[in-house]
């Protein structure tokens, strides 16, 4: 007997993407742009490089715990109190970030605070909004089209967020950017699911959370694309974070390291965009592999060429192209292995081993450079790692899974 038929989209696809991406574009904004605080802080309070990185370790692997149950509640009661708990939850971290006199108070609230606020207004919610909505036949464009928006958020906040540390000061710089994060609480009411009125999921979900996880788990390719995402995000977070202050020991402004990060987000529109296209078009882990095998060649030849304003501008446009290209990719090959049902949740997890790599690459940075006055062995790490993590995705099969009969209606194009 056949499956049933899904039910059309509750929302547009223009709706979808509208609200998505201006939620995403906020959220990532200001996140991307964490690293321009390092310095002026960790001077004002007497700290070392290492306190404010573990801080900033603390909020990515809160964000990837947080992650899993914020896309578990979205899965369940919609999107929308998701998006707007989280925005509260940001305004509150930003706030409190600015005000913080001791590492605890800091880690508290630039690590535990904004770490679940990110988890709430990011990629796993939306990208399960997109999966609902948007037909199985562009969903991977609509993914890249959503990452797009997120790295359009670093091009127009990071040099925002220095202009305004310049002209207020960090600490005022903080509770403007928490003002600004409440501006997504209007624009998640474009992400309201009429299925999910009352309180109520579809009614499309064949499998309990224990029977999806379980079999996500079990499945190879599943634990070869979080073993990719891990690569990933010891990749971003170091180099987004420490760049700036490693350009700075290098005798370079900080506005370079603030024209680099924007280039980096203005270069990464077009290379999540585009990632998101391919996936439609070829296997996603050829996509995913090639963006490891050049993030580590990219790396390797920046850290080799004479360190310039132009060779920052280069390696930046370039890696920009490689920034955030993996999430759509890897998102899409989620939906479509597994199907939509339980894709935030699924999403939340494969995220969690993305900030597993966020937190050591993050946290390393600071240890070893508090160490050994250098960031060399990090960066070789990250060469290392970027090898590793194309070897590993080209094996990955992206077919929806066999399932039992009565587990059948969720597949890739659910």
């Amino acid at each position: 007997m056949p499956s049933p038929q899904p039910a059309p989209p509750a929302l547009s696809t223009f709706q979808v993407l509208a609200c998505g991406a201006a939620i995403v574009t906020m959220s990532m904004g200001i996140r991307h742009g964490f690293g321009l605080w390092m310095q002026p802080l960790t001077q004002a309070n007497g700290w070392t490089r290492e306190t404010f990185a573990f801080a900033m370790a603390i909020q990515n692997i809160t964000w990837g715990i947080a992650g899993i149950f914020a896309g578990m509640v979205a899965d369940r009661f919609g999107a929308f109190r998701v998006i707007v708990g989280g925005a509260l939850l940001y305004a509150l971290g930003l706030m409190g970030m600015a005000q913080a006199s001791t590492p605890l108070m800091l880690m508290l609230s630039a690590g535990v605070l904004i770490g679940v606020a990110q988890a709430g207004t990011t990629y796993a919610v939306v990208y399960g909004v997109i999966g609902r909505n948007v037909p199985a036949e562009r969903r991977s464009w609509a993914m890249g089209v959503a990452a797009a928006a997120g790295s359009f958020g670093q091009f127009l906040m990071v040099p925002i967020e220095g202009q305004l540390i310049s002209s207020l000061g960090w600490q005022e710089a903080l509770t403007v950017l928490g003002f600004a994060a409440l501006l997504v609480i209007p624009v998640a009411w474009g992400l309201r699911e009429p299925g999910f009125a009352g309180g109520q999921a579809p009614a499309r979900r064949e499998q309990s959370i224990f029977q999806a996880l379980r079999e996500a788990f079990q499945y190879r390719s599943f634990q070869l694309l979080m073993a990719g995402y891990f690569v990933c995000g010891f990749q971003v977070v170091f180099i987004g974070v420490h760049m700036p202050s490693y350009l700075k020991d290098h005798g370079l402004s900080p506005q370079v390291a603030s024209y680099a990060l924007a280039l980096i987000g203005l270069f990464n529109i077009f290379g999540t965009y585009f990632s998101g296209v391919l996936g439609q078009r070829i296997p996603k882990r050829y996509i995913l592999a090639f963006i490891y095998f050049a993030r580590a060649v990219v790396i390797a030849l920046f850290i080799w060429a004479p360190l310039t304003p132009g060779s920052v501008y280069v390696f930046a446009a370039v890696m920009g192209v490689l920034w955030l290209s993996t999430v759509p990719a890897t998102n899409a090959a989620i939906a479509q292995i597994f199907g939509v049902a339980h894709l935030s949740m699924l999403s939340g997890f494969v995220f969690l081993s993305h900030q597993m790599g966020s937190f050591l690459g993050v946290w390393l940075g600071g240890v070893l450079y508090d160490r050994t006055g250098s960031y060399d062995v990090v960066w070789y790490i990250a060469i290392a790692l970027g090898v590793f993590a194309g070897l590993i995705n080209l094996p990955v099969k992206e077919a929806p899974i066999a399932r039992p009969t009565g587990l059948s209606s969720a597949p890739a194009g659910a």
